[in-house]
C-alpha cells in the first residue's frame, strides 16, 4: 500500500454530515442532488430558498440563513459558485454579485453513498452460482482478448470486474446475515425446521458450483502468462486515457497500478499464491494453496461450517421434540404402575426402584482392589477406610508426642566436618600468601570463590580510615601497594582488572 498525500489530507467535503447545522445542510445538498439528477445543474439562492420554505421544518427559515448556509457549503467545497453577469442591467446589480451554485464532484459521490446507506438492506444479498459460471466464461476468453480491439477488451474487463465485485459482496453480505445474532435466535426455534432443508440445499448447490468452477478457473489461470496480462492492461490504460474528462488529467501509471491490483485480487481469490501438497481432506484438494490460502478455500470452509451449524441446530430441535414425546409416554407408564400398588409401602418400594434413593452419597477415588474381576461385587471385597478431616479453618492435626532424642554424637560429627572444611579452606587461602603478603598482581589463575574471599578482605580494610581489618580467623592485616597502577587478576570465569593492592598480615 502506498500512502499518498491525497490519502492523508482531510476530506472537508464530508463535514456537512456531522456538524451543528447538519439538519439544514443536508436538505440543501439533497435538493441540489435531486436537481442534478434532472439535469438542472445550476441553482440561484432564491430557488433554493423557495424550495426549502415549502417544507414545514423550514417555516421560520430566512434568506439571511440561506445565504450563510450556502456560503458555509461553498467553503467546504460542496458547492461551486459562478457570478451571473448575463442578466445584469445596472452597475448596482453587478456589485450585489448574484451567484449561481452547482454541486462539486465529491459531493455528488458522497450523496450517492448516503442514499445507498439510507436504503441499505443486507437481507437482499444472495449466493449466485451463475456469477461463477460467467467469471469462468470470461476468463476462458483471456487469451482471445490479447488480440482483440481496445474497445472490446475494455468491455470484457468491465464485465469481469463487475461480476467479481458482485460475487464477493453478495457472498459476504449473505454470510454475515447467516452468522448474525438474529439468525442464531431463529435457528433455535421450531419454525426453523420448516425451511432448513431448503436452506441447506441452497448452500450445497453453491458449494458444488464453487467446486466445479474454481477447478476450471484455476486451470485457466495457470496457463496465463505475464505478457498476456501486460498486453491487456496496456489496452485498458489506453482506453481510459482516451476518455475525455473536464478538469481531470488521467494518470496512466495510476490506472495501470489500479488494474493490476484488481487482477491480483481476482487471482488470489481463486488461486492463491502457489500450489502446495495435497490436502488431507479430499473435498479441499481442488482448492489447496501454499503460503497464503486462496479466498475460495475460506469461502468453501465457511459455507460448509454454516451447513454443519444448521444441521446441528436442526438435530437438537428434533431431539428435544422427540425427548418430550418419549418422556410423556414414560410418565404415563409410571403413573399406571403406581396406580396398581396395593398400599403405601408397595408404592415406596416402587419409588425406590424407579427414582432411587432420595439423598444418595456418591464417593469415588483411586482405591486398591484385591481382584480385577468384573464379576466381583461390592460386598465381596474388603472395605476401604478413608480418614476424613473437618472442614474448619482453625483445624490442626495433633502433634505426636515423643521423648527427647540424644543427638550429641550427630552434632559432634557435623562440627568436626565443618572444622575440617574451614581448615582446608584456610590452607588453600594461605597458599596464595607469600612472606605474609597477598599481592594481587602476582596471583595465578584462581577460582571465583577464592577471588570473592580476597575482595571481601580488601573491602573491609577500605571501609576503615586506618585501612586495617581482621579475617574470619582473627588475623590482622593492612593494605599496601601502588594504587596508581593497575593489575589483572586472572580467574577461571574471566579476567578482573583492579588497582595493584597488596594485603600485609601483621603476624
Amino acid at each position: 500500500m502506498r500512502i499518498t498525500e491525497q490519502l492523508r489530507k482531510p476530506l472537508r467535503e464530508a463535514n456537512y454530515l456531522n456538524v451543528e447545522n447538519t439538519e439544514r445542510y443536508r436538505p440543501i445538498l439533497r435538493l441540489f442532488y435531486l436537481k442534478y439528477e434532472r439535469m438542472k445543474y445550476w441553482l440561484y439562492q432564491e430557488e433554493v430558498y423557495e424550495e426549502l420554505r415549502q417544507d414545514p421544518f423550514f417555516a421560520d427559515y430566512t434568506m439571511e440563513q440561506c445565504q450563510q448556509d450556502l456560503t458555509a457549503l461553498e467553503g467546504w467545497g460542496n458547492l461551486i459558485t459562478i457570478q451571473d453577469s448575463k442578466n445584469v442591467r445596472t452597475l448596482e446589480e453587478f456589485k450585489n454579485r448574484r451567484y449561481q451554485y452547482q454541486l462539486s464532484e465529491y459531493t455528488v459521490e458522497i450523496e450517492r453513498m448516503v442514499i445507498h446507506l439510507e436504503n441499505l438492506f443486507v437481507e437482499g444479498a444472495s449466493l449466485e452460482p451463475t456469477l461463477l459460471e460467467r467469471i469462468r466464461e470470461e476468463l476462458s476468453r483471456l487469451s482471445e482478448m490479447q488480440e482483440a480491439s481496445v474497445d472490446k477488451t475494455y468491455g470484457w474487463w468491465q464485465n469481469l470486474e463487475n461480476d467479481f465485485v458482485r460475487l464477493n459482496q453478495n457472498y459476504q453480505d449473505y454470510m454475515r446475515a447467516l452468522n448474525s445474532a438474529r439468525a442464531e435466535e431463529l435457528m433455535r426455534t421450531r419454525e426453523f425446521l420448516v425451511f432448513k432443508d431448503h436452506l441447506i440445499e441452497y448452500l450445497r448447490t453453491f458449494v458444488k458450483a464453487l467446486q466445479v468452477n474454481v477447478t476450471v478457473i484455476e486451470s485457466y489461470m495457470k496457463q496465463v502468462r505475464e505478457e498476456q496480462i501486460e498486453a491487456i492492461v496496456g489496452k485498458i490504460v489506453e482506453y481510459e486515457k482516451n476518455i475525455p474528462r473536464i478538469e481531470v488529467q488521467a494518470d496512466p501509471e495510476l490506472i495501470r497500478e489500479r488494474t493490476l491490483g484488481k487482477w491480483t485480487s481476482i487471482e488470489e481469490w481463486f488461486v492463491g499464491r502457489a500450489k502446495t501438497k495435497n490436502s488431507d481432506t479430499p473435498d479441499r484438494a481442488f482448492l489447496e494453496t501454499a503460503g497464503r490460502e486462496s479466498e475460495a478455500v475460506r469461502v468453501f470452509d465457511a459455507t460448509n461450517e454454516i451447513i454443519r451449524k444448521i444441521t446441528r441446530y436442526a438435530t437438537r430441535l428434533s431431539e428435544r421434540s422427540n425427548m418430550g414425546a418419549n418422556r410423556r409416554e414414560e410418565y404415563d407408564k409410571v403413573a399406571q404402575m403406581f396406580g396398581k400398588c396395593q398400599d403405601i409401602n408397595a408404592a415406596h418400594r416402587l419409588a425406590a426402584c424407579v427414582f432411587g434413593i432420595e439423598t444418595a452419597l456418591h464417593m469415588k477415588g483411586d482405591m486398591p482392589r484385591e481382584t480385577d474381576s468384573i464379576n466381583s461385587g461390592i460386598f465381596d471385597e474388603e472395605p476401604h477406610y478413608v480418614k476424613l478431616k473437618p472442614r474448619v479453618r482453625n483445624y490442626r492435626e495433633k502433634a505426636k508426642r515423643s521423648g527427647i532424642v540424644d543427638r550429641s554424637a550427630e552434632q559432634e560429627r557435623i562440627r568436626q566436618e565443618m572444622m575440617e572444611q574451614i581448615k582446608r579452606e584456610r590452607e588453600m587461602l594461605d597458599g596464595y600468601i607469600k612472606d605474609g603478603t597477598l599481592d594481587f598482581a602476582s596471583l595465578p589463575v584462581i577460582e571465583p570463590q577464592i577471588r570473592d574471599v580476597f575482595l571481601v578482605w580488601l573491602s573491609k580494610a577500605l571501609e576503615r580510615e586506618d585501612e586495617t581489618a581482621k579475617t574470619e580467623d582473627g588475623r590482622t592485616y593492612h593494605l599496601a601497594g601502588n594504587r596508581e597502577e593497575t593489575c589483572v587478576v586472572k580467574c577461571t570465569d574471566g579476567d578482573f582488572t583492579m588497582p595493584a593492592f597488596s594485603i600485609c598480615f601483621d603476624d
